[in-house]
Protein backbone atom coordinates (compact mmCIF):
# COMPACT_ATOMS: atom_id res chain seq x y z
CA UNK A 1 0.00 0.00 0.00
CA UNK A 2 1.41 3.37 -0.96
CA UNK A 3 1.96 5.98 1.73
CA UNK A 4 -0.44 8.45 0.09
CA UNK A 5 -3.30 6.30 1.41
CA UNK A 6 -1.87 6.46 4.94
CA UNK A 7 -1.45 10.23 4.55
CA UNK A 8 -5.11 10.56 3.56
CA UNK A 9 -6.23 8.47 6.55
CA UNK A 10 -4.15 10.72 8.82
CA UNK A 11 -5.65 13.85 7.27
CA UNK A 12 -9.22 12.61 7.70
CA UNK A 13 -8.59 11.52 11.32
CA UNK A 14 -6.90 14.83 12.20
CA UNK A 15 -9.69 16.85 10.56
CA UNK A 16 -12.38 14.87 12.37
CA UNK A 17 -10.81 14.42 15.80
CA UNK A 18 -7.66 16.56 16.02
CA UNK A 19 -3.97 15.69 15.56
CA UNK A 20 -3.69 13.94 18.93
CA UNK A 21 -6.29 11.39 17.82
CA UNK A 22 -3.96 10.23 15.03
CA UNK A 23 -1.16 9.62 17.53
CA UNK A 24 -3.56 7.73 19.81
CA UNK A 25 -4.73 5.53 16.93
CA UNK A 26 -1.14 4.79 15.87
CA UNK A 27 -0.26 3.81 19.44
CA UNK A 28 -3.33 1.58 19.71
CA UNK A 29 -2.48 -0.01 16.35
CA UNK A 30 1.10 -0.64 17.45
CA UNK A 31 2.63 1.06 14.41
CA UNK A 32 5.22 3.83 14.08
CA UNK A 33 3.24 6.03 11.73
CA UNK A 34 5.95 7.76 9.70
CA UNK A 35 4.58 7.54 6.16
CA UNK A 36 5.87 9.21 3.03
CA UNK A 37 3.49 9.49 0.09
CA UNK A 38 5.75 7.47 -2.22
CA UNK A 39 6.74 4.88 0.38
CA UNK A 40 5.32 1.36 0.37
CA UNK A 41 3.84 -0.07 3.54
CA UNK A 42 2.13 -3.26 4.59
CA UNK A 43 -1.58 -3.61 3.95
CA UNK A 44 -1.73 -5.15 7.43
CA UNK A 45 -0.44 -1.89 8.88
CA UNK A 46 -3.31 0.04 7.30
CA UNK A 47 -5.79 -2.56 8.51
CA UNK A 48 -4.36 -2.25 12.05
CA UNK A 49 -4.91 1.52 11.89
CA UNK A 50 -8.46 1.04 10.61
CA UNK A 51 -9.14 -1.48 13.38
CA UNK A 52 -7.77 0.90 16.04
CA UNK A 53 -9.87 3.75 14.64
CA UNK A 54 -12.96 1.54 14.73
CA UNK A 55 -12.29 0.64 18.35
CA UNK A 56 -11.69 4.28 19.29
CA UNK A 57 -14.85 5.55 17.62
CA UNK A 58 -17.22 2.62 18.03
CA UNK A 59 -17.76 2.50 14.27
CA UNK A 60 -17.25 -0.64 12.19
CA UNK A 61 -14.09 -1.10 10.14
CA UNK A 62 -16.24 -0.91 6.99
CA UNK A 63 -17.67 2.41 8.18
CA UNK A 64 -14.16 3.74 8.86
CA UNK A 65 -12.98 2.79 5.36
CA UNK A 66 -16.10 4.28 3.78
CA UNK A 67 -15.70 7.50 5.79
CA UNK A 68 -11.99 7.81 4.96
CA UNK A 69 -12.76 7.27 1.28
CA UNK A 70 -15.50 9.86 1.22
CA UNK A 71 -13.54 12.55 3.01
CA UNK A 72 -10.32 11.86 1.08
CA UNK A 73 -11.80 13.32 -2.09
CA UNK A 74 -11.53 17.01 -1.08
CA UNK A 75 -7.76 16.79 -0.42
CA UNK A 76 -7.28 14.65 -3.54
CA UNK A 77 -9.19 17.19 -5.65
CA UNK A 78 -7.03 19.94 -4.19
CA UNK A 79 -3.75 18.07 -4.86
CA UNK A 80 -4.74 16.73 -8.29
CA UNK A 81 -7.36 19.12 -9.70
CA UNK A 82 -6.72 17.95 -13.26
CA UNK A 83 -8.29 14.57 -12.40
CA UNK A 84 -11.53 16.28 -11.43
CA UNK A 85 -11.88 19.40 -13.59
CA UNK A 86 -12.08 17.35 -16.80
CA UNK A 87 -15.44 15.97 -15.68
CA UNK A 88 -18.86 17.33 -14.83
CA UNK A 89 -20.08 14.31 -12.89
CA UNK A 90 -19.70 10.69 -11.94
CA UNK A 91 -20.85 9.31 -15.28
CA UNK A 92 -17.62 10.52 -16.94
CA UNK A 93 -15.39 10.62 -13.86
CA UNK A 94 -15.74 6.96 -12.85
CA UNK A 95 -14.61 5.53 -16.23
CA UNK A 96 -11.52 7.75 -16.02
CA UNK A 97 -10.27 5.75 -13.02
CA UNK A 98 -8.73 3.08 -15.25
CA UNK A 99 -7.96 5.16 -18.33
CA UNK A 100 -6.52 8.32 -16.76
CA UNK A 101 -6.25 8.38 -12.98
CA UNK A 102 -4.74 4.99 -12.15
CA UNK A 103 -2.09 5.18 -14.93
CA UNK A 104 -1.08 8.57 -13.48
CA UNK A 105 -1.07 7.09 -9.97
CA UNK A 106 1.37 4.43 -11.19
CA UNK A 107 3.63 7.16 -12.64
CA UNK A 108 3.49 9.33 -9.51
CA UNK A 109 3.83 6.42 -7.08
CA UNK A 110 6.03 3.67 -8.58
CA UNK A 111 4.96 0.25 -7.39
CA UNK A 112 1.37 1.33 -6.74
CA UNK A 113 -1.21 -1.37 -7.38
CA UNK A 114 -4.54 0.43 -7.60
CA UNK A 115 -7.68 -1.63 -8.10
CA UNK A 116 -9.18 -2.19 -11.51
CA UNK A 117 -12.76 -1.12 -12.18
CA UNK A 118 -15.10 -2.24 -14.92
CA UNK A 119 -17.69 0.51 -15.28
CA UNK A 120 -20.97 -0.04 -17.14
CA UNK A 121 -24.37 1.61 -17.30
CA UNK A 122 -27.25 -0.53 -16.12
CA UNK A 123 -30.72 -0.70 -17.63
CA UNK A 124 -32.20 1.44 -14.85
CA UNK A 125 -29.90 4.42 -15.50
CA UNK A 126 -27.47 3.63 -12.70
CA UNK A 127 -23.78 2.85 -12.90
CA UNK A 128 -22.32 -0.58 -12.13
CA UNK A 129 -18.75 -0.70 -10.86
CA UNK A 130 -16.93 -4.01 -10.72
CA UNK A 131 -14.09 -3.69 -8.20
CA UNK A 132 -11.15 -6.03 -8.81
CA UNK A 133 -8.41 -6.05 -6.17
CA UNK A 134 -6.71 -8.57 -3.94
CA UNK A 135 -6.95 -6.06 -1.08
CA UNK A 136 -10.72 -6.30 -0.56
CA UNK A 137 -10.94 -2.63 0.35
CA UNK A 138 -14.17 -2.22 -1.53
CA UNK A 139 -15.62 -0.08 1.27
CA UNK A 140 -12.85 2.45 0.65
CA UNK A 141 -13.88 2.49 -3.04
CA UNK A 142 -17.48 2.94 -1.93
CA UNK A 143 -16.48 5.97 0.14
CA UNK A 144 -14.37 7.44 -2.65
CA UNK A 145 -17.38 7.13 -4.96
CA UNK A 146 -19.56 8.95 -2.42
CA UNK A 147 -16.90 11.63 -2.05
CA UNK A 148 -16.68 12.10 -5.80
CA UNK A 149 -20.47 12.45 -5.92
CA UNK A 150 -20.23 15.11 -3.20
CA UNK A 151 -17.52 16.86 -5.21
CA UNK A 152 -19.76 17.05 -8.27
CA UNK A 153 -22.86 17.92 -6.24
CA UNK A 154 -24.66 14.76 -7.29
CA UNK A 155 -26.95 12.96 -4.85
CA UNK A 156 -26.26 9.23 -5.09
CA UNK A 157 -26.99 5.97 -3.37
CA UNK A 158 -24.25 3.35 -3.45
CA UNK A 159 -25.16 -0.27 -2.75
CA UNK A 160 -22.91 -3.28 -2.59
CA UNK A 161 -24.86 -6.26 -3.94
CA UNK A 162 -21.81 -8.52 -4.37
CA UNK A 163 -18.59 -8.80 -2.34
CA UNK A 164 -15.46 -10.93 -2.36
CA UNK A 165 -15.70 -11.23 1.40
CA UNK A 166 -18.91 -13.18 0.81
CA UNK A 167 -17.36 -15.50 -1.77
CA UNK A 168 -17.86 -13.52 -4.99
CA UNK A 169 -15.06 -13.34 -7.57
CA UNK A 170 -15.18 -9.52 -7.43
CA UNK A 171 -17.12 -6.79 -5.68
CA UNK A 172 -19.95 -5.01 -7.40
CA UNK A 173 -21.00 -1.50 -6.49
CA UNK A 174 -24.23 -0.06 -7.83
CA UNK A 175 -24.41 3.72 -8.04
CA UNK A 176 -27.89 5.19 -8.38
CA UNK A 177 -27.86 8.85 -9.41
CA UNK A 178 -30.42 11.33 -8.16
Amino acid sequence: MKGIIFNLVEEVVANDHGPDAWDDILAAAGVEGAYTAVGSYSDDELLAIVSAAATATGASEDDILRHVGRYSIPPLAQRYPEFFTLHRGLRTFLPSLNSVIHPEVRKLYPGAQPPHFTITDDADGGILMEYHSQRSMCRLAEGLTLGAADHYGEPVTVTHPQCTREGASHCLLRVDLG
